[in-house]
């Protein structure tokens, strides 16, 4: 298995954004620092790309009425949007190897929370975060979806935009049987299905505990032939009712990159023979560029994914 059958895409922006001093707070979380200081955006591209970042995520997570207030969303959303892919762009058209821009869809009405998914309210949101992002982007990428019926919004927004279509699904803190679910309730074989009908490239699951990722690539990989990847967080398990981002969560004490490592070689699969496989640096809510390279230059088990 060589290095090129892995993807590695960047960390989590607020925390690198969090941690290099950059204006930080709520409600704005990461979108602050778009409003007051790009600069602190643009360096948190280059440190992932300078870490081995292959993809890096536009700052658009934020850039909804739920962080920003509606007034100004409605005044400033499109521009700060289009400002969130332009860094994205121009730290990628400057870097020294190939880097891709994914433009991040999040859920429009709220993290984790599958029952405040109102699709009108939703759409007017989403078409204002597709406009700003379509210059710049390659790839879409709707992450932290807790229901397919977010999902299957997103693909109708975008119409026939020919880029590829990845789509993040989060999933329920606890397994049950055995078997990892959304935060609908939903199952993995499911929204399998629903991202094939949806001519997504690839699924993955993001913002949820590594120990539910390895059930959910599993059943995943029975579902569907698509593309699979993961990039779990490293919080302490939380009242998923309060939804995310409601604050700086406190990070598990057993998430060190090489306990990770001994996790993954428990359920990764040497055999699979996918073409390529695509990993988001499983401490990707909070890690620092250094730990990236480290983790990223380890061939197995991470080049072994699937």
């Amino acid at each position: 298995m060589n290095t090129s059958s892995v993807r590695i895409i960047d960390g989590g922006l607020g925390r690198e954004l969090a941690r290099s001093g950059a204006p930080f707070k709520q409600p704005e979380w990461s979108a602050l620092a778009l409003i007051e200081a790009p600069s602190f955006v643009s360096q948190a591209h280059r440190a992932f790309i300078d870490a081995g970042a292959q993809v890096i995520t536009t700052n658009s997570y934020a850039v909804v009425p739920f962080h920003i207030g509606q007034e100004r969303f409605e005044h400033l959303g499109l521009a700060l949007v289009e400002l969130a892919g332009r860094l994205a762009r121009e730290a990628a058209d400057c870097a020294a190897h190939p880097v891709q821009v994914a433009g991040s869809l999040p859920p429009a009405l709220g993290s984790y929370r599958p029952d405040l998914f109102e699709p009108e309210a939703a759409r007017r949101i989403l078409e204002v975060i597709i406009a700003g992002l379509r210059p710049h982007v390659d790839i879409w990428l709707a992450e932290t979806q807790s229901s397919i019926a977010e999902v299957e919004l997103v693909r109708e927004v975008l119409g026939d935009d020919p880029r590829p279509l990845w789509i993040s699904f989060t999933l329920a803190d606890e397994l049950v049987q055995g078997r990892a679910s959304l935060r609908s309730g939903e199952s993995v074989t499911a929204a399998a299905q629903a991202a094939e009908r949806l001519h997504a490239e690839a699924l993955l699951f993001n913002c949820s505990r590594p120990e539910v990722m390895a059930p959910a690539v599993a059943e995943a990989r029975a579902a569907t032939g698509l593309e699979l990847g993961v990039y779990a967080n490293a919080f302490e398990p939380g009242d998923s009712t309060g939804g995310a981002n409601v604050g700086l969560s406190r990070l598990r004490a057993d998430t060190d990159p090489q306990g990770y490592l001994a996790w993954a070689q428990q359920w990764v699969d040497p055999g699979c023979q996918h073409g390529w496989r695509l990993l988001r640096h499983w401490t990707g809510t909070h890690c620092l560029p250094e730990r990236c390279v480290r983790i990223a230059s380890v061939q197995h088990p991470i080049g072994t994914l699937c």
